[in-house]
């Protein structure tokens, strides 16, 4: 697995576990198939920004929000691959197995323009806010998905 795919399965990981420390984490990935090196999950963790930080009383690896958006925007850009609509939706096809990883990135982003998404394997469907907006729709992923 390509090291951008990797950093994202770790933010994915740390959005849906609450995850104390590195071991912990290296852990997840391990149960989640990939295998991993400690000093590359380091490396991963300083390049992606995470830090630990204690909330509740225990501790817990996250990504501080100035850096997070930036990062992700970059990794989840490369996991497109198309954006096409009609009159009334908009669908992203997307690398296999990325979908639910770009669905979730989009709705983290709390658009006006978008109402939801529902996200297969390899394709999200966008349901817009209003059918009326479309266009602006699509300008909107285009701009937040740029690889840039």
């Amino acid at each position: 697995m390509n090291k951008h795919a990797r950093q994202l399965k770790i933010r994915e990981i740390l959005q849906q576990n609450r995850v104390g420390n590195q071991h912990d984490l290296l852990q997840l990935l391990r149960d989640s198939g990939m295998t991993v090196a400690q000093a590359t999950l380091s490396r991963d963790c300083a390049e992606l920004g995470i830090i630990r930080s204690k909330t509740d009383g225990n501790y817990r690896l996250l990504f501080p929000e100035d850096n997070a958006g930036r990062i992700i925007k970059s990794l989840v850009g490369i996991e497109v691959l198309a954006v096409n609509a009609n009159e009334t939706t908009v669908i992203i096809k997307t690398l296999p197995g990325r979908a639910h990883g770009v669905g979730s990135y989009l709705d983290q982003l709390r658009s006006p323009l978008i109402l939801g998404t529902i996200a297969g394997d390899d394709t999200v469907l966008l349901i817009p806010a209003s059918v009326a907006n479309i266009s602006a729709l699509i300008s909107y992923i285009h701009k937040n998905l740029s690889k840039n």
